[in-house]
Protein backbone atom coordinates (compact mmCIF):
# COMPACT_ATOMS: atom_id res chain seq x y z
CA UNK A 1 0.00 0.00 0.00
CA UNK A 2 2.72 2.16 0.79
CA UNK A 3 4.56 2.11 -2.51
CA UNK A 4 0.68 2.45 -4.17
CA UNK A 5 0.75 5.94 -2.26
CA UNK A 6 3.62 6.82 -3.25
CA UNK A 7 3.57 6.59 -7.01
CA UNK A 8 0.08 8.14 -6.71
CA UNK A 9 1.03 11.37 -4.67
CA UNK A 10 4.35 11.28 -7.07
CA UNK A 11 1.46 12.19 -9.88
CA UNK A 12 2.23 15.84 -11.03
CA UNK A 13 -0.12 15.60 -14.31
CA UNK A 14 -2.76 18.29 -14.45
CA UNK A 15 -6.36 16.52 -15.17
CA UNK A 16 -7.72 19.98 -16.29
CA UNK A 17 -8.16 21.41 -19.56
CA UNK A 18 -9.45 24.41 -19.80
CA UNK A 19 -10.18 24.67 -23.14
CA UNK A 20 -12.97 21.57 -22.14
CA UNK A 21 -15.54 24.05 -20.91
CA UNK A 22 -15.98 25.24 -24.57
CA UNK A 23 -17.90 22.24 -26.07
CA UNK A 24 -20.53 21.74 -23.71
CA UNK A 25 -20.94 25.54 -22.96
CA UNK A 26 -21.50 25.39 -27.27
CA UNK A 27 -24.12 22.33 -27.01
CA UNK A 28 -26.20 23.96 -24.66
CA UNK A 29 -26.12 26.90 -25.98
CA UNK A 30 -26.56 26.02 -29.35
CA UNK A 31 -29.52 23.53 -28.05
CA UNK A 32 -31.37 26.28 -26.25
CA UNK A 33 -31.08 28.73 -29.08
CA UNK A 34 -32.57 26.08 -31.08
CA UNK A 35 -35.27 25.75 -28.95
CA UNK A 36 -35.90 29.66 -28.58
CA UNK A 37 -36.29 29.86 -32.24
CA UNK A 38 -38.41 26.64 -32.62
CA UNK A 39 -40.68 27.24 -29.87
CA UNK A 40 -41.25 31.30 -30.28
CA UNK A 41 -44.41 32.81 -29.49
CA UNK A 42 -45.29 35.73 -28.52
CA UNK A 43 -48.44 35.04 -26.80
CA UNK A 44 -46.81 32.42 -24.79
CA UNK A 45 -43.78 34.64 -24.01
CA UNK A 46 -46.21 37.15 -23.07
CA UNK A 47 -47.15 34.73 -19.81
CA UNK A 48 -43.69 35.26 -18.55
CA UNK A 49 -43.73 37.61 -15.72
CA UNK A 50 -41.22 39.17 -13.64
CA UNK A 51 -42.17 40.78 -10.22
CA UNK A 52 -40.58 40.29 -6.82
CA UNK A 53 -42.21 37.40 -6.34
CA UNK A 54 -40.85 35.87 -9.04
CA UNK A 55 -37.50 37.07 -8.41
CA UNK A 56 -37.94 35.69 -4.61
CA UNK A 57 -38.25 32.27 -5.63
CA UNK A 58 -35.77 32.51 -8.04
CA UNK A 59 -33.65 33.56 -4.70
CA UNK A 60 -34.87 30.70 -3.17
CA UNK A 61 -33.72 28.19 -6.24
CA UNK A 62 -30.16 29.99 -5.69
CA UNK A 63 -30.58 29.14 -1.62
CA UNK A 64 -31.67 25.17 -2.31
CA UNK A 65 -28.39 24.99 -4.28
CA UNK A 66 -26.58 26.28 -1.50
CA UNK A 67 -28.09 23.71 0.64
CA UNK A 68 -27.23 20.70 -2.32
CA UNK A 69 -23.12 22.13 -1.92
CA UNK A 70 -23.39 22.35 1.87
CA UNK A 71 -24.88 18.68 2.19
CA UNK A 72 -21.55 17.48 -0.19
CA UNK A 73 -18.86 19.90 1.87
CA UNK A 74 -20.19 18.48 5.01
CA UNK A 75 -20.20 14.57 3.62
CA UNK A 76 -16.49 15.70 2.30
CA UNK A 77 -15.62 16.77 6.08
CA UNK A 78 -17.34 13.94 7.60
CA UNK A 79 -15.78 11.19 6.02
CA UNK A 80 -12.04 12.66 6.24
CA UNK A 81 -12.89 12.24 9.86
CA UNK A 82 -12.52 16.55 9.90
CA UNK A 83 -8.60 16.65 8.43
CA UNK A 84 -10.13 18.57 5.79
CA UNK A 85 -11.18 22.31 6.52
CA UNK A 86 -14.13 23.38 5.48
CA UNK A 87 -12.52 25.43 3.07
CA UNK A 88 -10.66 22.33 1.41
CA UNK A 89 -14.21 20.81 1.72
CA UNK A 90 -15.77 23.39 -0.62
CA UNK A 91 -12.23 23.17 -2.86
CA UNK A 92 -13.48 19.34 -3.81
CA UNK A 93 -16.86 19.68 -4.26
CA UNK A 94 -16.00 22.63 -6.80
CA UNK A 95 -13.48 20.90 -8.36
CA UNK A 96 -15.73 17.56 -8.86
CA UNK A 97 -18.90 19.36 -9.81
CA UNK A 98 -16.29 21.37 -12.09
CA UNK A 99 -15.23 18.09 -13.74
CA UNK A 100 -18.82 16.44 -13.92
CA UNK A 101 -19.88 19.50 -16.04
CA UNK A 102 -16.70 19.45 -18.57
CA UNK A 103 -16.51 15.21 -18.96
CA UNK A 104 -20.04 13.12 -20.39
CA UNK A 105 -22.35 12.05 -17.59
CA UNK A 106 -22.18 8.34 -18.10
CA UNK A 107 -18.31 9.13 -17.19
CA UNK A 108 -18.98 11.08 -14.51
CA UNK A 109 -16.14 13.21 -12.63
CA UNK A 110 -16.37 10.81 -9.11
CA UNK A 111 -12.93 9.01 -9.94
CA UNK A 112 -11.01 12.19 -9.82
CA UNK A 113 -11.85 12.62 -6.26
CA UNK A 114 -9.51 10.10 -5.17
CA UNK A 115 -6.79 12.88 -7.10
CA UNK A 116 -8.24 15.97 -5.07
CA UNK A 117 -8.39 14.70 -1.96
CA UNK A 118 -4.70 13.06 -1.87
CA UNK A 119 -3.43 16.28 -3.08
CA UNK A 120 -4.98 18.10 0.05
CA UNK A 121 -2.93 15.83 2.37
CA UNK A 122 -5.97 12.63 2.55
CA UNK A 123 -4.49 9.03 2.19
CA UNK A 124 -4.99 7.41 -1.14
CA UNK A 125 -6.68 4.45 1.09
CA UNK A 126 -9.06 6.87 2.44
CA UNK A 127 -8.96 8.98 -0.64
CA UNK A 128 -10.53 5.83 -2.62
CA UNK A 129 -12.86 4.83 0.84
CA UNK A 130 -14.08 8.45 0.60
CA UNK A 131 -14.69 8.32 -3.05
CA UNK A 132 -16.49 4.43 -2.88
CA UNK A 133 -19.15 5.02 -0.20
CA UNK A 134 -19.73 8.35 -1.71
CA UNK A 135 -20.90 6.90 -4.36
CA UNK A 136 -22.80 4.04 -2.67
CA UNK A 137 -24.35 6.84 -0.70
CA UNK A 138 -25.61 8.48 -3.51
CA UNK A 139 -26.89 5.54 -5.20
CA UNK A 140 -28.58 4.38 -2.59
CA UNK A 141 -30.54 7.27 -1.79
CA UNK A 142 -31.72 7.03 -5.34
CA UNK A 143 -32.80 3.91 -5.18
CA UNK A 144 -34.62 4.42 -1.90
CA UNK A 145 -36.33 7.28 -3.13
CA UNK A 146 -37.86 6.06 -6.63
CA UNK A 147 -40.25 3.69 -4.67
CA UNK A 148 -41.61 6.16 -2.09
CA UNK A 149 -42.65 8.60 -5.35
CA UNK A 150 -44.43 5.74 -7.20
CA UNK A 151 -46.00 4.67 -4.38
CA UNK A 152 -47.41 8.22 -3.43
CA UNK A 153 -48.24 10.06 -6.95
CA UNK A 154 -49.83 8.14 -9.88
CA UNK A 155 -47.01 6.89 -12.26
CA UNK A 156 -49.06 8.08 -15.37
CA UNK A 157 -48.32 11.67 -13.68
CA UNK A 158 -44.61 11.05 -13.30
CA UNK A 159 -44.00 10.06 -16.47
CA UNK A 160 -45.61 12.27 -18.78
CA UNK A 161 -46.35 10.37 -22.11
CA UNK A 162 -47.48 13.22 -24.45
CA UNK A 163 -44.79 12.54 -27.23
CA UNK A 164 -42.72 9.72 -28.42
CA UNK A 165 -39.54 11.51 -26.94
CA UNK A 166 -41.07 11.57 -22.93
CA UNK A 167 -42.65 8.00 -23.51
CA UNK A 168 -39.24 6.89 -24.29
CA UNK A 169 -37.76 8.57 -20.94
CA UNK A 170 -39.90 5.95 -18.89
CA UNK A 171 -38.37 3.24 -20.82
CA UNK A 172 -34.90 4.49 -19.79
CA UNK A 173 -35.13 5.61 -16.66
CA UNK A 174 -36.60 1.83 -15.57
CA UNK A 175 -33.61 0.47 -17.29
CA UNK A 176 -31.35 2.64 -16.09
CA UNK A 177 -32.67 2.16 -12.76
CA UNK A 178 -32.43 -1.54 -12.55
CA UNK A 179 -28.58 -0.78 -13.45
CA UNK A 180 -28.08 1.50 -10.42
CA UNK A 181 -29.61 -0.92 -8.11
CA UNK A 182 -27.43 -3.58 -9.24
CA UNK A 183 -24.37 -1.22 -9.38
CA UNK A 184 -25.72 -0.48 -5.57
CA UNK A 185 -25.81 -4.06 -4.95
CA UNK A 186 -22.01 -4.56 -5.96
CA UNK A 187 -20.47 -1.44 -4.08
CA UNK A 188 -22.59 -3.00 -0.90
CA UNK A 189 -20.83 -6.22 -1.04
CA UNK A 190 -17.38 -3.79 -2.07
CA UNK A 191 -18.03 -1.88 0.91
CA UNK A 192 -19.19 -4.28 3.68
CA UNK A 193 -19.14 -8.37 2.68
CA UNK A 194 -16.33 -9.60 0.12
CA UNK A 195 -14.64 -6.70 -1.00
CA UNK A 196 -11.37 -9.05 -2.15
CA UNK A 197 -14.02 -10.96 -4.71
CA UNK A 198 -14.99 -7.99 -6.57
CA UNK A 199 -11.49 -6.55 -6.38
CA UNK A 200 -10.94 -10.05 -8.35
CA UNK A 201 -13.57 -9.48 -10.34
CA UNK A 202 -12.89 -6.06 -11.70
CA UNK A 203 -9.09 -7.31 -12.65
CA UNK A 204 -10.39 -10.72 -14.20
CA UNK A 205 -12.16 -8.16 -16.78
CA UNK A 206 -9.23 -5.80 -17.25
CA UNK A 207 -7.13 -8.95 -18.32
CA UNK A 208 -9.16 -8.63 -21.60
CA UNK A 209 -6.72 -7.66 -24.18
CA UNK A 210 -8.95 -4.32 -24.98
CA UNK A 211 -8.62 -3.23 -21.20
CA UNK A 212 -4.67 -4.44 -20.45
CA UNK A 213 -3.19 -1.23 -20.10
CA UNK A 214 -5.50 0.01 -16.73
CA UNK A 215 -4.41 -3.31 -15.36
CA UNK A 216 -1.87 -2.01 -13.17
CA UNK A 217 -4.65 0.88 -12.01
CA UNK A 218 -7.17 -1.64 -11.25
CA UNK A 219 -4.83 -3.51 -9.15
CA UNK A 220 -4.14 -0.46 -6.96
CA UNK A 221 -7.73 0.32 -6.95
CA UNK A 222 -9.01 -3.26 -5.99
CA UNK A 223 -6.37 -3.15 -2.78
CA UNK A 224 -7.52 0.17 -1.80
CA UNK A 225 -11.04 -1.18 -2.27
CA UNK A 226 -9.98 -4.02 0.53
CA UNK A 227 -8.63 -1.01 2.53
CA UNK A 228 -11.92 0.91 2.45
CA UNK A 229 -14.14 -1.94 3.40
CA UNK A 230 -11.76 -2.46 6.85
CA UNK A 231 -12.29 1.64 7.57
CA UNK A 232 -15.73 1.96 6.87
CA UNK A 233 -16.30 -1.54 8.50
CA UNK A 234 -15.50 0.53 11.79
CA UNK A 235 -17.56 3.28 11.30
CA UNK A 236 -20.79 3.40 14.12
CA UNK A 237 -24.18 4.22 13.34
CA UNK A 238 -24.14 7.38 14.60
CA UNK A 239 -21.95 8.12 11.83
CA UNK A 240 -23.91 6.61 8.22
CA UNK A 241 -26.85 8.27 9.71
CA UNK A 242 -25.28 11.69 9.50
CA UNK A 243 -23.96 10.54 5.57
CA UNK A 244 -27.32 9.49 4.69
CA UNK A 245 -28.66 12.55 5.85
CA UNK A 246 -25.83 14.76 4.17
CA UNK A 247 -27.03 12.73 1.01
CA UNK A 248 -30.53 13.07 1.68
CA UNK A 249 -29.66 17.01 2.09
CA UNK A 250 -27.76 17.68 -0.60
CA UNK A 251 -29.75 15.50 -3.31
CA UNK A 252 -33.32 17.37 -2.11
CA UNK A 253 -32.17 20.26 -2.30
CA UNK A 254 -31.06 19.89 -5.68
CA UNK A 255 -34.31 18.76 -6.96
CA UNK A 256 -35.82 21.90 -5.05
CA UNK A 257 -34.79 23.83 -7.34
CA UNK A 258 -36.92 23.17 -10.00
CA UNK A 259 -39.49 23.44 -7.68
CA UNK A 260 -38.99 26.65 -6.94
CA UNK A 261 -38.43 28.09 -10.60
CA UNK A 262 -42.24 26.53 -11.21
CA UNK A 263 -43.11 28.82 -8.35
CA UNK A 264 -41.48 31.84 -9.29
CA UNK A 265 -44.27 31.55 -12.63
CA UNK A 266 -46.62 29.89 -11.92
CA UNK A 267 -48.61 28.26 -8.54
CA UNK A 268 -48.16 24.60 -8.78
CA UNK A 269 -51.10 22.25 -6.61
CA UNK A 270 -48.69 19.11 -6.66
CA UNK A 271 -45.38 20.01 -5.81
CA UNK A 272 -44.37 16.25 -5.41
CA UNK A 273 -45.11 15.81 -9.06
CA UNK A 274 -42.27 18.47 -10.14
CA UNK A 275 -39.71 17.56 -7.72
CA UNK A 276 -40.38 13.16 -8.62
CA UNK A 277 -40.33 14.73 -12.21
CA UNK A 278 -36.80 15.78 -11.57
CA UNK A 279 -35.54 12.83 -10.00
CA UNK A 280 -36.53 10.53 -12.77
CA UNK A 281 -35.11 12.48 -15.13
CA UNK A 282 -32.18 13.18 -13.27
CA UNK A 283 -31.82 9.60 -13.22
CA UNK A 284 -32.02 9.16 -17.21
CA UNK A 285 -29.14 11.78 -17.73
CA UNK A 286 -26.86 9.11 -16.27
CA UNK A 287 -26.52 7.52 -19.35
CA UNK A 288 -25.90 11.12 -21.33
CA UNK A 289 -22.72 10.89 -23.80
CA UNK A 290 -22.39 15.17 -23.98
CA UNK A 291 -20.07 16.68 -21.16
CA UNK A 292 -22.72 17.37 -17.80
CA UNK A 293 -25.77 16.16 -20.26
CA UNK A 294 -25.42 19.76 -21.98
CA UNK A 295 -27.87 20.25 -24.53
CA UNK A 296 -29.64 16.60 -24.08
CA UNK A 297 -30.68 18.04 -20.77
CA UNK A 298 -32.17 21.51 -21.59
CA UNK A 299 -34.28 19.39 -24.47
CA UNK A 300 -35.35 16.69 -22.07
CA UNK A 301 -36.58 18.86 -19.73
CA UNK A 302 -38.64 21.61 -21.80
CA UNK A 303 -40.32 18.22 -22.91
CA UNK A 304 -40.44 16.42 -19.84
CA UNK A 305 -42.60 19.69 -18.46
CA UNK A 306 -44.60 20.21 -21.27
CA UNK A 307 -47.56 19.46 -20.33
CA UNK A 308 -47.56 21.59 -17.07
CA UNK A 309 -50.20 24.68 -17.84
CA UNK A 310 -47.53 27.20 -18.70
CA UNK A 311 -46.91 27.20 -22.22
CA UNK A 312 -43.82 27.14 -23.93
CA UNK A 313 -42.18 30.42 -23.31
CA UNK A 314 -42.49 29.99 -19.20
CA UNK A 315 -41.38 26.43 -19.82
CA UNK A 316 -37.82 27.57 -22.18
CA UNK A 317 -37.39 30.26 -19.29
CA UNK A 318 -37.55 27.84 -16.31
CA UNK A 319 -34.71 25.76 -18.34
CA UNK A 320 -32.74 28.00 -18.97
CA UNK A 321 -32.61 29.23 -15.33
CA UNK A 322 -32.44 26.19 -13.88
CA UNK A 323 -29.45 25.10 -16.12
CA UNK A 324 -27.56 28.67 -15.13
CA UNK A 325 -28.33 27.58 -11.39
CA UNK A 326 -27.37 23.56 -11.53
CA UNK A 327 -24.71 23.47 -14.12
CA UNK A 328 -22.94 27.17 -15.61
CA UNK A 329 -22.46 28.46 -12.50
CA UNK A 330 -20.03 25.35 -11.02
CA UNK A 331 -18.41 25.79 -14.50
CA UNK A 332 -17.90 29.71 -13.37
CA UNK A 333 -16.92 28.83 -10.10
CA UNK A 334 -14.52 26.13 -11.34
CA UNK A 335 -12.88 28.92 -13.53
CA UNK A 336 -12.55 30.74 -10.48
CA UNK A 337 -10.90 28.20 -8.15
CA UNK A 338 -9.29 25.25 -10.75
CA UNK A 339 -6.18 27.62 -11.85
CA UNK A 340 -5.01 29.04 -7.83
CA UNK A 341 -5.64 24.91 -7.28
CA UNK A 342 -3.28 23.91 -9.81
CA UNK A 343 -0.76 26.26 -8.97
CA UNK A 344 -1.40 24.84 -5.63
CA UNK A 345 -0.72 21.58 -5.80
CA UNK A 346 0.97 21.09 -9.59
CA UNK A 347 2.88 23.93 -9.75
CA UNK A 348 4.49 25.11 -6.62
CA UNK A 349 5.52 21.75 -5.76
CA UNK A 350 7.26 21.24 -8.76
CA UNK A 351 9.08 25.11 -8.51
CA UNK A 352 10.02 23.89 -4.97
CA UNK A 353 11.66 20.64 -6.26
CA UNK A 354 13.98 22.71 -8.84
CA UNK A 355 14.90 24.96 -6.24
CA UNK A 356 15.96 22.27 -3.99
CA UNK A 357 17.84 20.31 -6.46
CA UNK A 358 19.84 23.57 -7.73
CA UNK A 359 20.66 24.21 -3.50
CA UNK A 360 22.24 20.73 -3.84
Amino acid sequence: MAKITKSFSEQNSNPFKLSQIYIPVGIGIVVIGWLFLSEFDVTSFSNVHFNWSSVGYILLAFIFMFGRDFGMIWRFRLMANKNLTWKQSFNINILNEFTSAVTPSAVGGSSLVILFLSKEGISVGRSTAIMITNLFLDELFFILICPVFFLTVPVSELFNASSVITATIGIVFWSVYGILVLWTLILYIGLFRRPDLIAKFVQLIFKLPILRKWQTQIEQFGENMVSSSIEMSKKSLVFWTKAFGTTALSWSSRFLVVNALFMAFTPINNQLIIFGRQLLLWIVMVISPTPGGSGLSEFAFKEYYNDIALGSGPVLVITVIWRIISYYLYLLLGLLIVPGWINKVFLKPTVENIKKQKSK
